[in-house]
């Protein structure tokens, strides 16, 4: 048996992927193992902070120790990334861009080999490779698609300097056709604007779920002289009005008006300039994905990088009718260039073999059921073993109850897909508040998501074309008119729902569970969000148990084994 391994840490959604003879056997952020959200924050100085649970975590999943490991692969490479110094922020900070901070995150970089060594007691620099970020965003969609061809676009922040990799995948082939470089990032535009509207520059799925309830007509001319992109593939940013990598925000706010602060209420015009960029987004990636259909005549789109986790504009490129597939894997971010890395050396060692499709993102951890038996026992918390989760499950939910599901191997990517989710009846008006409040203690702006029977998702909703990027939540979808009041608590401010459709043959319990809520209700799906509160998505059972512990959810199914709150029972 053969065994490459992927990491990536250059930054942030540190995580390791492991395959064995091309096939992924354990795929995990680092932030499940060390409960710090994306691992780690994305600075200078610490680069060579390896997502060292997660590699052990790989390792152990296959019984193996590093020295079996026939390559590595590393999702950055140090010499692409030179072109950065020198050019340093406004503020003249010694940070990113800047001689110091871009000299100094160097020497981070040069440490990871010996660093990687040393954590696992192995040489490695023999087997280490660094590969290029957008290369591996690249490989994480297309290498491990149903396609045989496809037209592949990365778009994120930056990775060495690039911020957009447009190719063309042949096989197990990928050509690089074009690249869009700083300042000229999508990504940094979401994160800055984000941070304008009071949130952290990673919420920008706050600023996308309050698009919904803007007007984008009203900045529309602003945005315009930020972003302009043509069908050519050429895309440029206002970098002086946005001035990246600083906290000046000065020419934004002459543009768009004062910066929201965190906790000050939100206006109308906080709901018109995230519609506004919205709109801009969805604009920039339909002229990127022209330019690719004209250039590579493909039928098939292949999607990675942090701005494909947006499902407003995988909606929009689905139904602009210039692919007829798209595929995009669950983690579209960061995260994913470890899948991406072990994919990319996979092929280069085996001489071109592409040995799997990533149908299902359930590569994390699992527990036995004595693991979670002691869990509870170590809890103090009353338990008892339940005959049938799927069908027990249901019935909760259908009565009200708000259920944390924690079951099998937990899934890679941002979104919660059934095996670490909390469920609700989507049937319920107050049902989104309840969870807001008393579980998720969030902005009430922010729509929960549907998880759907895969066979009777277009009875609900209207989807487009031929999409994988559904079964990972990753496609927003309307709601079919004469279904909307049904389920009212799934359905956002524009009729839409980021819905996940549930296959049997990829996850059998959450379809069951699925199925019998719909022989209970005539409601096929159930409200599906991630079991966190302000944290990680859960990973463990005593994960599952101290956040059970923190919040307001009525019932915990952890494998067979039931906990119900007393007041609830």
């Amino acid at each position: 048996m053969r065994y490459v391994l992927g990491i990536n840490s250059a930054y942030h959604e540190s995580a390791a992927c492991l395959m064995q003879d091309g096939v992924p056997v354990a795929f995990a952020e680092e932030e499940r193992f060390n409960r710090r959200k994306h691992g780690k924050l994305a600075r200078v100085d610490n680069a060579d902070e390896l997502p060292r649970e997660a590699i052990q975590f790989c390792l152990r999943r296959a019984g193996i120790e590093l020295a079996s490991v026939e390559a590595i692969g590393y999702s950055f490479s140090p010499p692409l990334r030179l072109r950065n110094i020198g050019l340093a922020g406004h503020d003249g900070s010694r940070d990113w861009g800047s001689a110091a901070g871009e000299e100094l995150f160097q020497r981070r970089l040069g440490a990871i080999p010996q660093t990687l060594g040393d954590l696992c007691g192995a040489r490695v620099s023999d087997r280490f490779h660094w590969l290029e970020h957008h290369l591996c965003h690249a490989a994480s969609a297309y290498l491990v698609s149903p396609f045989d061809e496809a037209a592949v676009l990365a778009v994120d922040g930056i990775g060495e300097f690039g911020t957009v990799w447009l190719g063309h995948g042949q096989g197990a082939e990928l050509r690089k056709l074009g690249e869009i470089e700083y300042p000229h990032s999508l990504g940094f535009l979401w994160e800055k604007l984000a941070n304008f509207l009071g949130f952290d520059e990673y919420d920008a799925c706050k600023a996308m779920g309050l698009a919904a309830y803007g007007e984008a007509k009203t900045f529309a001319p602003a945005f315009a002289t930020l972003l302009s992109s043509n069908e050519q593939g050429e895309l440029r940013l206002a970098a002086d009005t946005l001035r990246f990598r600083t906290d000046d925000f000065g020419p934004l706010e002459s543009l768009l008006g004062p910066r929201r602060r965190p906790g000050e209420p939100l206006t109308a015009r906080h709901w018109d300039i995230a519609a506004a960029l919205q709109q801009a987004t969805d604009k920039a990636l339909l002229d990127l994905a022209a330019s690719l259909r004209r250039r590579t005549a493909s039928s098939r789109l292949c999607l990675a990088g942090g701005v494909a986790l947006n499902c407003v504009s995988n909606r929009v490129l689905q139904e602009s009718g210039l692919f007829e597939e798209l595929y995009i894997q669950p983690a579209a971010h960061d995260a994913g260039t470890a899948l991406g890395a072990a994919a990319w050396l996979w092929c280069r060692h085996s001489g071109g073999n592409r040995a799997c499709v990533l149908e299902h993102p359930y590569l994390g951890p699992g527990y036995s059921d004595a693991e979670i038996a002691a869990a509870l026992e170590r809890s103090g918390l009353p338990y008892r073993r339940s005959a049938d989760p799927p069908a027990e499950a249901a019935a909760s939910i259908a009565d009200g109850a708000v259920v944390g599901w924690f079951q099998g191997r937990m899934e890679a990517g941002p979104r919660a897909l059934g095996n670490r989710s909390l469920l609700a009846d989507p049937r319920r008006p107050g049902m989104r508040a309840r969870i807001n409040q008393k579980v998720k203690h969030r902005e009430s702006f922010q729509p929960f998501a549907p998880a759907v029977l895969a066979e009777r998702a277009a009875d609900w909703f209207c989807i487009p074309g031929r999409s994988w990027s559904s079964d990972f939540m990753l496609l927003a979808c309307a709601v079919r008119p004469e279904r909307a009041k049904r389920i009212p608590a799934v359905v956002h401010a524009d009729g839409t729902s980021r819905l996940q459709t549930v296959r049997a043959e990829t996850n059998p319990l959450f379809h069951g569970l699925l199925a019998e809520f719909e022989r209970r209700t005539g409601v096929p799906m159930v409200l599906n969000t991630s079991f966190n509160d302000s944290e990680p998505i859960v990973c463990s059972p005593e994960d599952a148990l101290r956040t059970f512990g923190a919040t307001r959810i009525d019932a915990l199914w952890l494998g067979d084994f039931v906990v119900e709150r007393e007041e609830a029972s």
